[in-house]
């Protein structure tokens, strides 16, 4: 019969291209077979394909029995395989674990290392807790071994034992720890041990503290950068516990950190220096200081190294941590830092956006803001998973090239094809820069700006750049819609704050929230694909109207919220929209110095005409706010129409006609009043609640009928116009498009890259319009200065003075008088000696005023100094235990203590398990105490109780009685037992000398004489002796 090894197996499958099922399927038929054969050889080889099948998914648990005996072969290949087998198809419920436990033991206490070593493997992926339980006996005298493999193989062995049932750790550890202090033991064994030691102490440090000075050897002699990694792990937990350990950690770790040539042991010796406190605690010491510019020196060799990713992110992790204590040393790197924010890697970004907000000031924030919007700008809207073109992972892969029947079949790799276009942004990580931007402009309230004027233009240029969101104008999803614009709603309420804020700005924020709002600059304002930064609106519409006496168009933004498009809006916007309306009507006709002629009049009632033509149809909105907003201002506007139109206007020109006073004085009296001012978050809470409000108590108890009545009288009206209003489509505004050139809407074609970030401009993240007004502004406010340099004059430079013009001027004729005359003070001589060499005046910052937040009684120190108005970022942090990689539960293990019961560790700490263990056993006494004294309580009662009733006990004693005369007969009587209790029996007690009797020996005595009827039974303390004389007639007994 032919046998099909594991190499025929393979080259069948490859053979197999298509049918590989049917193949597959047939071969376990046959290993079935075999299996089943008295030939240990066959049934090895059967084995080994049926473990190779299994690593594909086929089942092999049926062939359990035959991988045990398999295991019992004595020959060793075959042993091997079968225990290969185990370890493969064999899991913890396993119905032959049972059986398999013998074998398991028998192979441990063999005197071959190979064949120990067989069952040490294949014991960590199979053990349960009652096999844990019975393999330790076996496994502890195996830590003695001769091999150091085999000691090796069972520390590792016995902590998969301990993660299985902690309990077997408490017998094993002081086997385990000396084999660690033992100085001559082998190092693969210590390195084990270590390995062990670290794994259980971030559960339990206080434990391995007595093991310090064994793991500062350790460390110190070096040798293994492994163990060195998992020693400086173990320090790291054991230093908050023993603050002492810092100042010997400190320059072994320091000496690692400036000669080894490993990067992976460098960043952990950094880490641990960070994550043990040590950084912390040397703070503020010349040492501190040292220690912390060498960790940000090698992070930073780290990141410059080209092409390795992995290394420039754990360096951007330790950055992460270091900004914490040293903001300033980080910030020195940030030219490194901040080239990362350009890095072809997400999550290289991902981990420099959150280092720079934590490293960001007032010198570098323009810097920093300028490379995340310059990145936002010219880098692709469209997303990677969009277009497939984008997806790089296609243009390289893994293409065998070996044939069919080839069974040296190689795999050959293709380099990366990279391309020259900047990656595509998702949406997610635009998000994302623009919440950090918002994030470190409002830091501290605004601490680091210097130039809100600029930050005024950022806030315009990020929502240009905005992503877009969802399209939808359905009512029922306006909520998802509000949700994901929430970016659009985050820059708006920065616009909002900075306008309340700062008054030194008010006018500049206005005229920002002016040019949002107005109609013909939205398509400038906001991204040409998709409603990205729609959001906005809401915040800008509310501007407009709380600050209506700062507009410089009033008339266009009126003409705005006016425009058809205002409906499709989402109900929020809207009703923010029809808050202002009135307010810029207000002050478009407030103005009582300006007569009320007829173009006025016609003016007014135009606009009032448009208005509530506007409002008309949103009265029966489906949002409530927005109707009841609508119903209050029609019929505010329509009593001003009908104000205006019973006016009568002037006659002449020349004649003042005062405008109707509800235009005037009643109209902007609604909303003139205190201005608002920002209020602290925890300032509500502190409002007391009035005593006299009743929340319980209806304002009208009729209103259900008075709200049916008003339902019925309009559909009575017009139903068919409310019917309508629901039904049909509402009319969308169309603009005519624009017709220019693709070429034409471009933007001016990007310059090439600075190599650093100091060369970033406003050209590069500003858009021309932005641009060109701030260059307008800069040059009215530098026009007298003579040392500033025009860079759009055609020549010369300074400011244009009347003697400059007369020189320019050459072709005419020269006016003596004209040249001004200059007054030289010479007395203050000494005064321009000084400012001779000084060179050109720079701007001057601008203090401004921040209004801070207005609150009640004093400030509540637990509450967060962070606004809570701005997007926060989503939390990453997550409270799902990470699970452990081999599978099991090892919380277990937090709760078992190895210090020993004779007092060893009395100083340690004590953990919460450990103080409800000591109450619960402290319980269980007092619980037992009481119950002993209620016992002892009730035997006295029950004792009271008898002696209460007259009843006497007499402890029965074997009494003899002595030798008495009887009738003057010298005959002694024969020493005899007198039964107590007889009645007429005359009772003969023997005179005894005082002996000691043993404590149990109890005899029966006499009964005291009675009739023995109603004879109590009580305890007797103490008898008296008397003698009892028989006389020689028999007479009763007398007491002598």
């Amino acid at each position: 019969m032919f046998e099909k090894s594991l190499y025929d197996l393979i080259r069948g499958l490859r053979n197999h291209k298509g049918t590989e099922r049917q193949y597959i399927q047939e071969s376990i038929q046959e290993c079935r077979k075999e299996i089943r054969t008295n030939d240990m050889d066959l049934k090895a080889t059967a084995l080994l394909k049926l473990t190779y099948l299994e690593m594909f998914g086929h089942d092999m648990s049926w062939a359990s029995f035959n991988v045990l005996e398999v295991m019992s072969s004595p020959k060793y290949r075959h042993k091997r395989t079968g225990y290969l087998a185990a370890v493969q198809s064999y899991r913890r419920d396993t119905d032959v674990l049972v059986l398999a436990e013998n074998q398991l033991k028998k192979d441990i206490t063999s005197p071959t290392p190979t064949v120990i070593s067989l069952p040490l493997g294949a014991i960590p992926h199979v053990v349960n807790p009652s096999m844990a339980n019975s393999l330790l006996t076996d496994l502890l005298p195996r830590l003695s071994h001769s091999h150091a493999s085999i000691r090796k193989k069972t520390v590792v062995t016995l902590y998969r034992l301990a993660l299985v049932y902690p309990e077997t750790l408490r017998p094993a550890w002081p086997k385990i720890k000396e084999r660690l202090l033992d100085e001559g033991e082998d190092p693969t064994v210590t390195a084990a041990i270590v390995n062990v030691v670290c794994e259980l102490g971030w559960r339990r440090p206080q434990d391995f503290l007595p093991l310090a000075p064994r793991l500062f050897d350790l460390l110190v002699e070096g040798g293994n950068n492994w163990m060195a990694i998992k020693l400086i792990k173990l320090f790291a937990t054991l230093t908050p516990l023993e603050p002492r350990l810092i100042k010997k950690l400190l320059p072994p770790l320091t000496k690692i950190i400036r000669e080894t040539s490993a990067m992976s042991l460098l960043y952990e010796c950094i880490n641990g220096i960070i994550q043990g406190g040590i950084l912390e605690a040397v703070e503020g010491t010349t040492e501190g200081e040292e220690v912390a510019r060498l960790c940000v020196g090698k992070l930073r060799g780290m990141m410059i190294i080209e092409g390795d990713a992995n290394l420039k992110y754990v360096a951007l992790l330790a950055f992460e941590k270091i900004v914490r204590s040293h903001p300033y040393l980080v910030s020195q790197q940030q030219d490194v830092i901040l080239e990362c924010i350009d890095d072809p890697d997400i999550s290289i970004r991902i981990r420099a956006l959150d280092l720079v907000v934590g490293m960001v000031n007032s010198d570098n924030l323009n810097a920093i803001v300028g490379r995340l919007m310059r990145q936002l700008r010219n880098a692709p809207m469209a997303s990677s998973a969009d277009d497939p073109a984008n997806d790089r992972g296609r243009s390289s892969g893994v293409q065998p090239y070996a044939e069919s029947d080839d069974s040296d079949a190689e795999e050959s790799l293709r380099p990366e094809q990279r391309s020259n276009q900047p990656p595509p942004l998702p949406e997610d990580y635009r998000v994302n820069v623009i919440r950090r931007i918002l994030e470190m402009c409002s830091k501290d309230t605004y601490a680091n700006i210097t130039d809100f004027e600029w930050y005024i233009d950022v806030l315009v240029q990020l929502v240009r750049v905005s992503p877009s969101t969802k399209s939808t104008s359905a009512v029922d999803e306006e909520d998802d819609l509000e949700r994901a614009d929430d970016i659009g709603k985050g820059i708006g309420r920065e616009l909002q704050n900075v306008a309340i804020r700062v008054k030194s700005v008010r006018s500049e924020a206005i005229d920002a929230a002016q040019s949002l709002v107005l109609v013909e600059s939205r398509d400038q304002m906001f991204p040409a694909s998709g409603n990205g930064g729609q959001g906005v609106l809401e915040c800008a519409g509310w501007l407009v109207g709380e600050y209506a006496n700062y507009l410089t168009r009033a008339d266009a933004v009126m003409n705005s919220l006016l425009h058809s498009t205002s409906i499709q809006l989402p109900s929020k916007t809207l009703a923010t929209y029809l808050q202002a309306l009135p307010k810029v009507f207000a002050s478009m006709s407030s103005n009582e110095q300006i007569s009320w002629t007829p173009e006025r009049k016609t003016l007014m009632s135009l606009l009032m005409g448009r208005t509530i033509h506007f409002l008309e149809p949103l009265s029966t909105h489906p949002s409530l706010e927005v109707q009841e907003r609508a119903v209050e201002y029609l019929e505010l506007m329509r009593l001003a129409q009908e104000a205006a139109s019973g006016t009568a206007t002037g006659a002449a020109h020349d004649e003042f006609t005062e405008p109707p006073l509800l235009l005037t004085q009643a109209i902007p009296a609604l909303f003139a009043g205190a201005e608002l001012n920002p209020v602290a978050p925890g300032a509500q809470r502190k409002v007391p609640v009035p005593e006299d409000l009743d929340l319980d108590t209806p304002i009208n108890p009729n209103l259900h009928s008075l709200l049916a009545q008003a339902e019925m009288e309009a559909f009575e009206a017009d139903e068919d116009d409310i019917y309508a209003a629901y039904t049909e489509p509402i009319a969308s505004h169309t603009v005519e498009p624009q017709h220019t050139s693709a070429a034409e809407r471009l933007d001016v074609p990007a310059e090439k890259e600075p190599r650093s970030y100091q060369n970033a401009t406003e050209d590069e993240y500003l858009d021309p319009d932005i641009i060109a007004r701030r260059k307008a502004e800069r040059k009215e406010r530098y026009k007298d200065d003579p040392f500033y340099i025009d860079p759009d004059g055609d020549k010369g430079s300074g400011a244009i003075t009347p003697l400059g013009s007369i020189v320019r001027a050459g072709n005419e004729e020269l006016d003596i008088d004209s040249i001004p005359i200059m007054d030289l003070d010479l007395e203050h001589h000494h005064h321009g000696a000084e400012m001779g060499r000084a060179r050109s005046p720079r701007r001057q910052v601008k203090r401004v005023e921040i209004i801070g937040d207005e609150t009640l009684g004093p400030s509540d120190p637990t509450s967060s100094s962070s606004r809570e108005d701005i997007v926060a970022p989503p939390s990453r942090t997550s409270n799902k235990g990470k699970k452990s990689l081999l599978q099991v539960d090892s919380s277990g293990l937090g709760s078992l203590s190895l210090i020993n019961d004779d007092g060893e560790g009395s100083n340690r700490r004590l953990t919460k398990l450990d103080i409800e263990r000591k109450e619960q056993e402290e319980a269980e006494m007092k619980k037992a105490l009481q119950e002993v004294e209620r016992l002892r309580l009730e035997m006295q009662r029950a004792g009271e109780r008898l002696e209460a009733k007259g009843e006497t006990t007499v402890r029965k004693k074997k009494k003899k009685v002595r030798k008495v005369e009887v009738g003057g007969d010298d005959a002694a009587a024969p020493e005899m037992d007198v039964d107590a209790g007889e009645q007429g029996e005359p009772k003969v007690k023997k005179k005894k000398k005082k002996k000691v009797k043993p404590a149990a020996e109890v005899e029966e005595g006499a009964v005291d004489e009675g009739e023995g009827e109603g004879a109590g039974v009580v305890k007797k303390k103490k008898k008296k002796r008397r003698q009892v004389v028989l006389d020689d007639d028999g007479a009763p007994p007398t007491e002598a």
